[in-house]
């Protein structure tokens, strides 16, 4: 026998892959992975392909190709009025979760603390403790899962070496606010303390809000990695693209971790796409598209028992079934599974502790006729 000691001993298989599964087995309509169950732009798959017929299929520089680099840096000044030099802070990486882990990896020694705002994405906790670093968690409350930020200076020690932040939020829809990054600033001032931002749902923020982008701060930028997902943008999440800014002293630090994770992305995608956001019309209109999918969901829940939380952002819809019933969320996701044939998330998995809220996430980055019969379903439970 083999004796092999486990870094993540109390990690399985992550609810995301559990559930689709599960939804496939019991041939449910699958609303619980975070995917569209729509076709990406045509245009998009053409221009793949002519970068495949192109040549563009051997090695991409280690930081990205230098054409999608730029395009990314001029998308950012356009969107954000924020320079980031497309050389020295731009990096190109295979999707947002790992741009997590090398942004982690690059910075967190054995005993640093790193603060994370729970229910929270599910790779950010076992990344910190692989690497030896230690989770401090400061909990969420439904409905408004917002931040008492005198709390979380209490979660400060000498030992605090970074904060993860996610907004707009997964899986609660949040977002954060002016106030919230005026009371960040002030809390990290005069330490070192670094930011993780992911931002990989910037584009879907509704009802006309503003997404509060670390880069929009100059005391916050300094000292962030910022991540993004093109999954996320182009609704082509199973290409794994994204990328990562940063200043340039953290840029360096992270592209020593990612020429050793990944070393490059494939290269007629990264082509193709920064042909494709050359034209901002491709990505300008995401927010009114998915807040009309956001509409038209909650409006065809409207007359169910669930009670739906509030949706500022992302294509995830949070709802309560307290009124339905006591079980466990875990429990109560199993049973709309095999009772009614719809596949959701249970929030609690979102929580190292599993706090249950009776909460489970919805998402509606789906045709509208899936998103129609999926209602029909649930206004039966």
């Amino acid at each position: 026998m083999l004796n092999i000691q486990s870094k993540l001993p109390g990690v399985g298989t992550t609810i995301f892959s559990v559930m689709s599964k599960l939804a496939a087995e019991h041939n449910a309509i699958n609303l619980s992975q975070g995917f569209p169950d729509y076709a990406c732009d045509p245009k998009l798959v053409e221009l793949v392909n002519k970068a495949m017929k192109d040549g563009f299929n051997q090695y991409a520089p280690m930081p990205g190709n230098i054409f999608l680099k730029e395009t990314i840096a001029e998308k950012v000044e356009k969107l954000y009025n924020v320079k980031y030099n497309p050389e020295t802070e731009i990096t190109v990486t295979a999707g947002g979760t790992q741009a997590i882990f090398t942004a982690l990896a690059a910075i967190i020694n054995a005993g640093d603390e790193v603060i994370i705002f729970e229910p929270a994405y599910d790779s950010y906790a076992p990344t910190v403790k692989l690497l030896g670093g230690l989770v401090k968690t400061y909990e969420l409350a439904p409905p408004s899962y917002g931040i008492d930020w005198d709390m979380v200076k209490k979660l400060f020690t000498a030992k605090t070496r970074m904060i993860i932040l996610n907004t707009p939020q997964n899986p609660t829809g949040s977002i954060l606010s002016e106030d919230d990054m005026k009371s960040l600033i002030k809390l990290i001032s005069g330490t070192d303390i670094l930011i993780l931002s992911d931002e990989v749902y910037e584009h879907l923020i509704y009802d006309e809000q503003k997404h509060q982008s670390v880069m929009l701060y100059p005391e916050l930028r300094q000292r962030s990695f910022i991540v993004a997902s093109f999954g996320k943008l182009l609704h082509a999440t199973g290409w794994k693209l994204g990328y990562c800014l940063a200043p340039e002293k953290l840029t360096k630090e992270f592209r020593k971790v990612h020429q050793f994770n990944v070393f490059s992305v494939n290269s007629p995608m990264q082509q193709a796409i920064a042909e494709y956001i050359k034209q901002p019309k491709n990505y300008t209109g995401l927010a009114s598209f998915f807040q009309q999918k956001r509409d038209y969901f909650r409006d065809l829940l409207a007359g169910s028992r669930f009670k739906l939380l509030p949706c500022n952002g992302s294509y995830f819809q949070c709802a309560s079934y307290s009124d339905i019933s006591d079980e466990k969320d875990t429990d109560f996701s199993m049973h709309l599974i095999k009772e009614f044939g719809v596949a959701t998330i249970p929030v609690s998995a979102f929580y190292q502790k599993s706090t249950d809220h009776k909460i489970i996430r919805f998402c509606f980055a789906k045709e509208n006729s899936t998103l129609a019969l999926a209602a029909e379903k649930l206004k039966n439970v």
